[in-house]
C-alpha cells in the first residue's frame, strides 16, 4: 500500500546506511499491484522501480558506479556535469538530461536553471538532480496520487507530463502578470516598474531555453533506431504539447515587446511634453531676465534711477514684457491647449 511518511524532496536526508546511495524517494509496484513509495531502496526483484536520487552526494556516485548496472552511456549521462541537454541510447535503455528550474524558498517563482538527469531500463526508472528542482517536486507530489505509473512507457510519460504541466504553470503566471500590467498601462497611464518588466524579459528567455530545449531533444532521439519501440509514442505524444507551450511562450515574449514600446512611447511623450513646458517657461521668463539684468548694470544714467517708484516701474515694464511674450508665442501657434 502507499506509505506517507516519504520524505520530501529538500535536499536530501542523511541515510542510517553510509554506504546506500542517498535516495530522495523511492516508487515501487508489487507484484500484487500495490504502490509504495519511501526512502528506502525497493527490492530489485519487483517489477518496477523509480528511484530519485540526489546525484551531489558521493553515496549516489559509488551506487551508480557498484549497484545501478547501467549501460555505459547510460551511467556517463547519469554522472555528466556540464549542464548541457543529452540523450543516449544503449542495450535498450535510454538516458536523458534535460533542464527544469531549481526550487527556491518561493515554490512559484523562476530561479535557475538546473538539470534532471534520467535513465530508464528495463524495470526502473533513474532520476536525479543535484540540486532541488521544481518539476522534480511536483513529480513527487502527484506521484504519491497516481495509479498510472505501472511500467516503464507509463513512468516516462508521467514525467514528461508533469514537466510540461510544470512549465505551463509558469507560463500561465507569466502571462496573467502582463495582462494585469498592460491593462493598468492602458487605463490608469500608470508606468509599470521597468525592473519587473526586466524580470518578465529574463523568465521567458529561461522558459523559451527551457521547452524548446525539451523539445528538441525529444524530437532528436525519437528517429534512433536503437529506440525502444515502446518508448517512442511516448515521446511523439509529448511534442505537440510541447509545441503549444512554446508558441505560448513567443507570443507572451511578443506581448511583452509591445508592452515594453508603448511605456517608452508613454515615455517619450512625457519627456516631450516637460521639455515642451520648460520651453515655454523659459521664453516667457526671458523678458523679465533681460529687464532685470539691465537694470543690475552698474552704469549711469539708468531710467527710473531718479524718483520713488522706479522699482515699480521696471517690474512693470518685466511683466508687460513677458506678457506681450506669451501672447506672441499664442499667437504664433506656439502655445497648444491640452
Amino acid at each position: 500500500m502507499l506509505t506517507d511518511d516519504y520524505a520530501k524532496d529538500r535536499g536530501g536526508s542523511p541515510q542510517p546506511n553510509m554506504a546506500s546511495p542517498c535516495f530522495v524517494w523511492c516508487y515501487s509496484l508489487t507484484d500484487e499491484g500495490q504502490r509504495s513509495i519511501g526512502i528506502e531502496e525497493p527490492a530489485a526483484e519487483r517489477p518496477f522501480r523509480w528511484l530519485h536520487l540526489d546525484l551531489s552526494d558521493q553515496r549516489t556516485v559509488r551506487w551508480l558506479q557498484t549497484s545501478a548496472k547501467l549501460p555505459p552511456k547510460l551511467h556517463a549521462l547519469m554522472s555528466s556535469r556540464d549542464g548541457e541537454e543529452h540523450f543516449a541510447v544503449q542495450d535498450g535503455g535510454i538516458a536523458l538530461v534535460v533542464h527544469d528550474f531549481e526550487r527556491g524558498l518561493d515554490p512559484g517563482a523562476i530561479g535557475h536553471i538546473g538539470t534532471l538527469h534520467l535513465a530508464l531500463v528495463d524495470g526502473m526508472l533513474l532520476t536525479g538532480r543535484y540540486v532541488p528542482l521544481r518539476g522534480a517536486t511536483l513529480i513527487q507530489s502527484r506521484l504519491a496520487l497516481s495509479t498510472e505509473v505501472v511500467d516503464a512507457p507509463s513512468a516516462l510519460a508521467f514525467l514528461l507530463g508533469s514537466l510540461i504541466d510544470s512549465f505551463s504553470a509558469l507560463v500561465i503566471d507569466l502571462n496573467r502578470d502582463l495582462l494585469k500590467t498592460e491593462t493598468e498601462l492602458l487605463a490608469d497611464e500608470a508606468a509599470p516598474d521597468t525592473r519587473e518588466l526586466v524580470s518578465a524579459r529574463r523568465r521567458l528567455a529561461q522558459l523559451h531555453r527551457v521547452v524548446g530545449g525539451l523539445r528538441a531533444t525529444l524530437m532528436r532521439i525519437t528517429p534512433d533506431p536503437q529506440l525502444p519501440a515502446s518508448l517512442a509514442p511516448v515521446m511523439i505524444e509529448a511534442q505537440p504539447r510541447l509545441a503549444a507551450l512554446e508558441g505560448e511562450v513567443l507570443l507572451a515574449q511578443q506581448q511583452l515587446r509591445m508592452l515594453r514600446e508603448e511605456v517608452d512611447l508613454q515615455t517619450a511623450q512625457r519627456t516631450n511634453q516637460n521639455v515642451y513646458l520648460l520651453s515655454i517657461l523659459t521664453a516667457i521668463m526671458m523678458p523679465a531676465t533681460l529687464v532685470t539684468g539691465f537694470f543690475g548694470m552698474n552704469t549711469s544714467g539708468l531710467p527710473f534711477s531718479q524718483g520713488s517708484h522706479g522699482t515699480l516701474l521696471a517690474t512693470g515694464t518685466a511683466v508687460i514684457g513677458s506678457a506681450a511674450t506669451y501672447w506672441l508665442l499664442k499667437r504664433l501657434g506656439l502655445i497648444r491647449s491640452r
